[in-house]
C-alpha cells in the first residue's frame, strides 16, 4: 500500500485528516523545509496526470518527462500555491508544453507517436501492436482535421481524463463553451467513425 492509499483509508476514517487542496498546501510546505518525504507523497498525487497531460501536447515520451520534471520545479519556486493546485499545475505544463513546441518547431522537428513499447502496458502480439499504432496514427490524422481549440479539449478530456469542469479552469474557459467545444468536436470525430473501424 502506498501512501496515497494510506492517506484515502485513513480519510475514510479520521475526519481531522486535511482534504487533498489542504494537503497539497502542507506538503508543498514540508517539501521547501526540505521534508523529502513530502516530496515523494507529492510525486505520488500528481506525477502522472502531469506526465500524462504532457505526453498529450508533446507525442513524446523523453520530452513528457523533461516537462514534468519542469512543472515540479515550477511549482516550487512559486511565491503562491493557489486553491485549486491541480488545475493551476497543469496551466503551469500547458503553457511549458506549448514553448517546447515551438522550440522544437524552430529547429525543425516534429511530433512523433510515442513508440508502443513506451506505453507502459503489456501488448501481446506483434500483429495487436501494429493495429494500435495503425488507430492511434488514424486518430492523430482526424484530429489534425478540428480546430486547434476542439483538438486540446479533446485530448484533455479523453487522453488526460479530465472533466469539463477542470478543462475550464485549466484553459480559462467557461464551462458551458467547453461543453459545446467538447461536442463540436466529437461530432466532427463521428464524421470520420469509418477511419476507425
Amino acid at each position: 500500500m502506498d501512501s496515497f492509499d494510506r492517506y484515502r483509508l485513513s480519510s475514510t476514517l479520521d475526519t481531522s485528516i486535511p482534504e487533498p487542496a489542504d494537503l497539497t498546501q502542507s506538503l508543498i510546505g514540508r517539501l521547501r523545509a526540505g521534508d523529502d518525504e513530502a516530496g515523494r507523497l507529492l510525486d505520488d498525487l500528481y506525477r502522472d496526470t502531469v506526465f500524462q497531460f504532457c505526453w498529450s501536447y508533446l507525442n513524446n515520451r523523453e520530452d513528457a518527462e523533461d516537462a514534468v520534471q519542469e512543472v515540479f520545479c515550477r511549482v516550487l519556486r512559486a511565491d503562491f500555491v493557489p486553491d485549486n493546485f491541480r488545475a493551476w499545475m497543469l496551466r503551469i505544463a500547458r503553457n511549458l508544453c506549448y514553448d517546447m513546441g515551438r522550440r522544437r518547431a524552430r529547429r525543425g522537428g516534429e511530433a512523433e507517436l510515442p513508440a508502443e513499447s513506451q506505453l507502459g502496458g503489456s501488448w501481446t502480439g506483434s500483429l495487436t501492436r501494429l493495429v494500435r499504432v495503425e488507430t492511434r496514427s488514424r486518430i492523430k490524422q482526424i484530429l489534425a482535421t478540428l480546430p486547434e481549440s476542439q483538438q486540446e479539449i479533446l485530448r484533455l478530456r479523453y487522453a488526460v481524463g479530465l472533466s469539463r469542469a477542470e478543462i475550464a479552469e485549466v484553459l480559462d474557459l467557461k464551462e458551458s463553451i467547453v461543453k459545446s467545444r467538447l461536442f463540436e468536436g466529437l461530432k466532427k470525430l463521428r464524421q470520420h467513425d469509418s477511419l476507425l473501424d
